[in-house]
Order: C-alpha cells, then sequence, then structure tokens
C-alpha cells in the first residue's frame, strides 16, 4: 500500500513538474510574441485621416460632402494641400481646414480629374459655389489677358492650361528688326474658351492663350501685342531656372557688321587779311601758308 502511495505521490510530482515547465514556456512565448508586436508597433508609420473622392470626378464635376469619404494614410506620404477632415465649424484651426465648414450647402467643382479613392487636394477644386473656369484658375491679385496665336506662335497647338511659357516679342525698334523676351514663365490659365487641364482630344490649333498676369504685365503685353508679334515657347514642366535678358536682331543673327558711320568731310580752311582803306576795313582773301 505505501508503495502504490508512494508511486502515486512520484507521478503527481512529475505531472506538476512537467506543467509548470509547459506554463513557463507558454509564458515566455507570450511575453516574446507581446514584445515583437510593440517593436512593430512602433516601427509602423503614423496614420492619419485623408479625404477621398468615393467616385471619379472629372472637370467642372460638382461634389458635395456625400460625394466623400475618409481613410487612413501614412502620414509622411500625405500629399500637400490634403483635407484631413470633410466638415468641421467654422473658427478651427486654420492649418487644418475641412472641405465644407458646418452649414454649408453649396457644392464644390474640380479643376483636375480625381479617381476612386484619390485625395482631394486644395488646388484642384474651387471654393464652394464657385463653378470651374478661368475665375477658379486665377491666382487672387492675378489679371487674365487673351493672347492671339496661331501654328507657329503657340507651339502647334500643345499648350494645355497650366503650363508656362515665355513671350517673345518681335517689331522693329530704332529701324533694326528686334525678337526681344518680355516676359518669362507665364502661366497658362486657358486654352480658346477652356480651362480644362485634363483635355484628351487630339491637338487643336488654339487661336487664343489666356495667361495669368500682373497689372503692370498685362499693360505690357497689350502694347507688345499691338506694336509687334508676341511668340510663345514652353517652359520645362521641371524647368527652375531663371531666364536673363535676350534679345537679338537681324544684323546679329546673321552676323552682319553694322556699317560705320560716315566721316564728314573737314571744311577747307580760309586764310585772309584785313586792310584799311579810307577808314573802312576791308577782308580779303590770301593763300593759306600752312
Amino acid at each position: 500500500m505505501r508503495m502504490v502511495f508512494g508511486l502515486v505521490l512520484v507521478v503527481g510530482l512529475a505531472l506538476a513538474g512537467f506543467a509548470v515547465y509547459m506554463a513557463q514556456n507558454y509564458m515566455a512565448d507570450i511575453q516574446a510574441q507581446r514584445d515583437q508586436l510593440l517593436a512593430a508597433q512602433a516601427k509602423a508609420p503614423q496614420l492619419v485621416d485623408v479625404v477621398v473622392a468615393k467616385k471619379a470626378l472629372k472637370y467642372g464635376d460638382k461634389f458635395t460632402r456625400g460625394d466623400l469619404d475618409i481613410v487612413k494614410w501614412q502620414a509622411d506620404k500625405v500629399p500637400e494641400g490634403a483635407f484631413h477632415q470633410m466638415v468641421a465649424a467654422q473658427g478651427g484651426d486654420p492649418a487644418n481646414p475641412p472641405v465644407f465648414f458646418e452649414g454649408e450647402t453649396r457644392p464644390r467643382a474640380v479643376l483636375r480629374s480625381v479617381e476612386v479613392f484619390e485625395p482631394i487636394l486644395a488646388k484642384k477644386i474651387t471654393d464652394p459655389g464657385v463653378d470651374a473656369g478661368i475665375n477658379a484658375n486665377l491666382t487672387p491679385g492675378m489679371r487674365a489677358l487673351a493672347i492671339n496665336v496661331d501654328v507657329s506662335t503657340g507651339v502647334s497647338g500643345f499648350l494645355r492650361p497650366g503650363d508656362k511659357v515665355d513671350v517673345y516679342w518681335s517689331g522693329n525698334a530704332n529701324g533694326r528688326d528686334v525678337t526681344k523676351l518680355i516676359q518669362a514663365s507665364v502661366r497658362l490659365i486657358a486654352i480658346d474658351q477652356s480651362a480644362d487641364a485634363d483635355r484628351t482630344d487630339a491637338t487643336q490649333i488654339a487661336r487664343t492663350v489666356t495667361v495669368e498676369a500682373t497689372s503692370e504685365q498685362v499693360a505690357a503685353l497689350a502694347l507688345a501685342q499691338s506694336s509687334g508679334r508676341l511668340t510663345l515657347a514652353l517652359v520645362g514642366a521641371g524647368d527652375t531656372a531663371k531666364t536673363g535678358s535676350v534679345e537679338i536682331d537681324r544684323n546679329t543673327l546673321l552676323g552682319i557688321a553694322d556699317a560705320p558711320a560716315p566721316v564728314e568731310a573737314a571744311a577747307p580752311k580760309v586764310c585772309t587779311i584785313k586792310t584799311n582803306k579810307g577808314g573802312e576795313t576791308v577782308e580779303t582773301q590770301i593763300p593759306c601758308t600752312n
């Protein structure tokens, strides 16, 4: 009987030890998994709310808050101008404006096409109640001016709203045929009657382009257009180099030296002698000796 009791006791102790061992391993595994999870969370990128479109929108389409949604976006990958809240009360953080303020019922319109779940950007939409068009594309304080172009002066129809161009003037100045850069990197806001930068129709030769300019630039361009011929040169999308003064005339272009100024012939030297005859002074011309 004692042997049976001792055997049961030994078996019980062995099972208890094995249970403790398994429990310790299980706890160690749980702690290791927790540490791995905490480490992964520490390395994971921070996410923020970003307002996106729930449906595809094309140039000029109007949208309300019902056409928008909020998704999580990696904080350091958020595009510039994205919205982080769909609706908020006025008077909040000016650095974090909503797409719509509370009580706003007027729709907004898109200035560039937006795909499904693409972030809504401030520069791609109009203010509430404003339709897409030249007014929506015009920077505050700037003016719009139309310039007549053709196939040779308008870059063969490859211009689009949002492009930047250098404007050259060709005409006669002081009796010389001259071409001169008068405005650099002027932004186009419309081609003919379209301000849609996403238009995908076949290349067409524009008759007019509308540029964004200051009041002084408008005056200069208007005078240049009435006194000569304007030509546009497309500026590359990534070109940030500053353009200096550019002017060339026909003689410089063809390598013709200016004719020397005519030399006036010296007047002949005249020598005279004065004599007094009867109280009257008489001047008589004589040969010059030197």
